[in-house]
């Protein structure tokens, strides 16, 4: 009878308090019974146990007695504890818990991505090396690494693989990953709830902190100040830190300057849009593992070379059109031919076919490099508008299908041959000038997104 109680306390702890918040405290606790005036649970952790005693405690109390059920306090039976029931107004001190799973309630991690399930080539051999380095362990290196790319380059696969690496060569330490959104959820909560101790001390006890889409943070001032404050105490203890956001720290626009200083301090790699031979990669190991587990699915030749020609933006769409694949093609008995992509990923396809045009490249590139585009069309020969006119006739050449004369044309009626001369000089420049190697990505990945 009270399991049916706590059912209803349940639903409408989870009203009161959100999803988010509810799974990470609520959800974790088994009710045992309630004896005795005393509603008995059992946690994880002693940690989450004493967290829910000192935040929720007064709200389950009244939703109990709404119940009809006289309780009049709450106690908590961890796997390291045994039931002692917490004084009523009382304020429990959370005891260390080695259980790194359950001690950190951090995003959980996902067990398809580890090392082994991650496909390596060269627009993420750095990333790769330098997140295998870190997953060793050792005397840090270099701190932060910092991941960076656009989606579904492998930034978030790289911390999971790093994180379950590490717990396995480590089993005492205490590896906590969660967003950036998760970091400040919780810094607003301990500053609603008045436990900014908890917090400091929850996040400045671990070994390794993994920070993930740190761009979210841009632009919250107090969280930035607490966020400095943290990396700055893990870094002197000589703790390791992996963050990843979606551009590089100093492109982060409403990020502290002080937090960029501090990022470019360790290890910043881009992760670089996939090339044909990744994605190809990436679809074969794919498919091995869908025939294990589809052993009667037959795929045709070409059907994997065609589509990591045609989906070229985002893995994860590239990944998510090959298991549409395969699930239509068991569920309808048939094999996986030229003519079921056609049909089956009609959308995926069309939305791949997005044409960019000469004007938006120069959008872009006037944006990035704060010009007008008029300062494209222009006579104007200084090297701080000629660069990026450069940079914008060679993504025009390499991005749309308009011929040399049409381009030049566009540019302010130039010749072909100053656009040739453009498209050589920055195929030179990304491979000598590191800046100019960066710009050329980040403004395709823009306009290829």
């Amino acid at each position: 009878m009270t399991q049916d109680i706590w059912g209803r306390i349940r639903s409408e702890l989870q009203n009161a308090l959100g999803k988010d918040e509810f799974k990470s405290w609520i959800d974790p606790l088994d009710f045992i019974n309630a004896d005795g005036r005393v509603a008995r649970f059992s946690a994880p952790t002693s940690f989450i146990g004493n967290w829910v005693s000192r935040n929720y405690g007064d709200m389950i109390l009244d939703l109990f007695r709404s119940e009809d059920l006289p309780v009049d306090r709450i106690a908590f039976k961890t796997a390291s504890a045994p039931v002692k029931p917490e004084p009523e107004g009382g304020k429990p001190k959370a005891k260390p818990v080695k259980s790194v799973e359950f001690e950190l309630p951090g995003s959980p991690l996902d067990t398809r991505f580890t090392f082994d399930s991650f496909v390596v080539g060269k627009p993420n051999e750095l990333a790769h090396a330098a997140a295998r380095r870190v997953a060793e362990g050792g005397p840090v290196t270099f701190n932060p690494l910092f991941l960076y790319g656009g989606v579904g380059l492998g930034k978030t696969h790289l911390m999971h693989a790093i994180a379950w690496e590490y717990q396995q060569t480590h089993k005492d330490s205490r590896v906590l990953y969660l967003s950036a959104e998760q970091f400040m959820y919780r810094f607003v909560q301990a500053l609603r709830f008045k436990d900014m101790h908890g917090f400091k001390e929850l996040f400045r006890s671990v070994d390794v902190l993994m920070v993930d889409d740190v761009q979210f943070i841009a632009g919250k001032d107090s969280t930035q100040d607490e966020f400095f404050h943290t990396f700055n105490a893990l870094v002197d203890q000589g703790k390791q830190i992996i963050i990843s956001a979606d551009r590089a720290p100093g492109e982060i626009e409403g990020l502290e300057e002080r937090i960029k200083s501090r990022l470019h301090w360790g290890l910043v790699v881009d992760l670089h849009p996939t090339d044909y031979e990744l994605r190809l990669g990436i679809l074969q190991s794919k498919a091995e593992a869908h025939l294990k587990t589809m052993p009667g699915v037959d795929i045709d030749a070409g059907v994997l070379e065609f589509l990591a020609h045609r989906i070229s933006s985002n893995v994860r769409v590239l990944e998510g059109a090959l298991t549409r694949l395969f699930a239509f093609a068991s569920l309808v008995g048939r094999e996986i031919t030229m003519d079921m992509v056609q049909e089956c990923l009609a959308d995926i396809l069309r939305a791949s076919e997005r044409k960019v045009t000469v004007e938006e490249i120069m959008r872009k590139v006037a944006d990035h490099y704060h010009l007008r585009m008029s300062d494209l069309l222009s006579p104007r020969r200084a090297r701080n508008v000629a660069r990026p006119r450069q940079v914008a006739m060679y993504l025009s050449k390499q991005l749309t299908s308009k011929s040399l004369p049409d381009i030049g044309r566009r540019f302010g009626g130039r010749d072909h041959t100053t656009v040739i001369h453009a498209v050589r000089k920055v195929e030179e420049l990304t491979h000598t000038d590191h800046q100019i190697a960066e710009d050329v990505e980040l403004l395709r990945r823009m306009l290829e997104a």
